[in-house]
């Protein structure tokens, strides 16, 4: 097992003129809550494209659980489970037929996949919803929805892109403390917000700001005595 779960090195990433991301690099060790934080337009998502494949960088190196996604694009993916910004879901079919559809593009079969939708929707408190069309819920337990197909194939790394953008605050707490609870299984998350409040004391930080990488580390050595709502205003104004 590698030290980090994921590793970025030297990466870029421009559209046309625009230098979306300039040579940003960070570890996440394995296990660990890590929060991608910055603002709007700081370069998250085009992040969280290059790592989930969706575009290809020219310039830098990903490696997944030590295996780099150029060379092994397919066992890198593998390992990764993924909640984009935008939701990607059929609102005419019910839950459960959602994530057995998303469990077949893994190749895993009905019978395999029925335990363990059933386990990934107890734990997010969305059992008893398994069989209710999508266009009947509320954006919160969609959300919920999609934490749970990201995890159906067992990944070791999940990436969430702004997950809880929308939501109230009680249901942003109730999932942002749910997430972090997956790192007691070993799960490792990557969590791009642009709010503090979803931000532990203990968890790893890598503050993007204009396609760079500003501060690492945990967030209580790089945030000090300091608030972090005050700190992050201090560094991306005029940064």
């Amino acid at each position: 097992m590698s030290k980090y779960a994921l590793s970025v090195c030297d990466l870029s990433y421009s559209y046309a003129t625009k230098n979306a991301l300039n040579n940003v690099s960070f570890d996440i060790p394995t296990g660990s809550f890590c929060a991608l934080l910055g603002p709007n337009g700081a370069g998250k998502s085009t992040l969280f494209s290059v790592l989930t494949g969706l575009v290809r960088s020219p310039d830098g190196a990903v490696s997944v659980l030590g295996h780099d996604l150029a060379s092994y694009g397919r066992i890198a993916r593998k390992n990764i489970g993924v909640v984009f910004q935008q939701p990607t879901l059929d609102l005419d079919v019910s839950v459960r037929e959602n994530l057995l559809y998303f469990a077949a593009l893994h190749g895993i079969s009905r019978r395999r996949a029925k335990p363990r939708i059933t386990d990934a929707l107890d734990r997010l408190s969305m059992g008893e919803r398994a069989d209710e069309k999508l266009r009947n819920l509320n954006g919160g337990h969609r959300r919920r929805m999609e934490i749970a197909r990201a995890l159906v194939h067992e990944p070791s790394i999940l990436l969430l892109d702004e997950p809880t953008v929308g939501l109230d605050h009680e249901t942003r707490q109730s999932i942002t403390q749910y997430v972090h609870q997956l790192c007691d299984d070993g799960i490792t998350i990557l969590w791009a917000t642009h709010l503090v409040d979803e931000i532990y004391p203990a968890d790893q930080m890598v503050l993007l700001h204009h396609g760079q990488v500003l501060e690492t580390g945990q967030v209580s050595d790089v945030v000090g005595t300091n608030d972090l709502a005050h700190w992050f205003s201090q560094k991306t104004v005029g940064a």
